[in-house]
């Protein structure tokens, strides 16, 4: 995907989303679930030797003046993300605290630890390739499956409706990390590249979708908002619409393109409305227009949506009273 106005910055993968959002850097971002943290040498006996009774707990032993380890941490934090909580990333800066390297026989870094049951059972040494992470951690924790996914997706869904983008963005790319043709990951990160005003990044995500997913619910619906995005674009001025209304409610094009750029705004149900109020005084303008760009909308907002059925409701009211 391209990247050169990509408000998410940086390639992660098949999709570009290592999230700079809102000025805040995507490494060392706090992911969902504590996934990844800091840890110090009063700390480890807490974060690693008891957490890595309940899931494996990786240990990544670094310092700041370490290049590769630069490399390696972007890499496998986005892994341990894609892993949906089968283990857990502990980051120590031996700078800081030597002690436990130093127990532990380290000599160079970075080094990843993988601890099971309080014990260390494997580990590797250097800024090795994301593949070999993937089977490192399948390795020390047994290969993943679609539980691990619908748990990425909550926790991504639920920064989302936090209005934490970077997070959410991050991990809708760690789930196409695991599973590149899931749907509701690829349509929930073009519509946050979208709502980032990145049209053209949203629409490079959505040409990733498999020849045979492309007509699946959650993608229309972000190719239908993306397409009356594009519509809104270049229907002009609110005001002068609503201008235009006041002093003739009959006209019903500028009834209906005040409507599309109040869907353009988020005002779902004022533009419902305008729509409704010109099927009810003239069905069949513009060939019945109105209702089937009511229609359209639908398909946009998904089925379940709260304006949506309600604007169903009112529409069959209007057809068969």
């Amino acid at each position: 995907m391209s990247n050169q106005n990509n408000p998410f910055g940086g390639v992660s993968g098949q999709y570009s989303t290592n999230v700079q959002y809102g000025g805040a850097p995507a490494t060392g971002a706090a992911p969902a679930a504590d996934l990844i943290k800091d840890t110090s040498t009063a700390g480890f006996a807490a974060d690693v030797i008891q957490e890595s009774r309940k899931q494996p707990v990786l240990v990544d032993f670094w310092a700041p003046w370490c290049g590769p380890c630069k490399q390696l941490t972007p890499v496998i934090e986005r892994v341990v993300q894609a892993a949906g909580g089968r283990v857990k990333l502990v980051k120590m800066n031996i700078d800081d605290h030597p002690a436990i390297a130093g127990q532990l026989g380290i000599q160079s870094i970075p080094a990843v630890i993988a601890f099971k049951n309080g014990q260390p059972v494997d580990g590797f040494m250097g800024a090795v390739p994301e593949t070999q992470i993937r089977e490192f951690i399948d390795r020390v924790a047994g290969k993943g499956g679609g539980a691990q996914v619908e748990d990425a997706m909550a926790a991504a869904a639920e920064a989302r409706a936090a209005g934490d983008l970077q997070a959410a963005a991050q991990m809708y790319d760690a789930v196409l990390a695991q599973a590149p043709d899931n749907v509701d990951a690829i349509a929930a990160l073009a519509e946050l590249l979208f709502e980032a005003g990145d049209k053209a990044g949203a629409e490079d995500v959505l040409a990733q979708v498999p020849e045979d997913k492309k007509d699946t619910a959650p993608i229309a619906s972000v190719r239908a908002r993306l397409a009356l995005a594009e519509q809104a674009a270049s229907l002009g001025d609110a005001a002068e619409l609503e201008r235009r209304i006041a002093e003739n409610p009959k006209d019903h094009q500028a009834r209906f393109d005040l409507a599309m750029i109040q869907n353009a705004k988020g005002q779902r149900t004022e533009a419902a409305d305008n729509l409704l109020a010109i099927v009810k005084a003239d069905r069949s303008w513009n060939d019945d227009g109105a209702r089937a760009q009511l229609l359209q909308l639908f398909e946009a907002w998904g089925m379940t949506d709260e304006v949506t059925l309600a604007t169903r409701r009112k529409l069959s009211s209007l057809l068969f009273s």
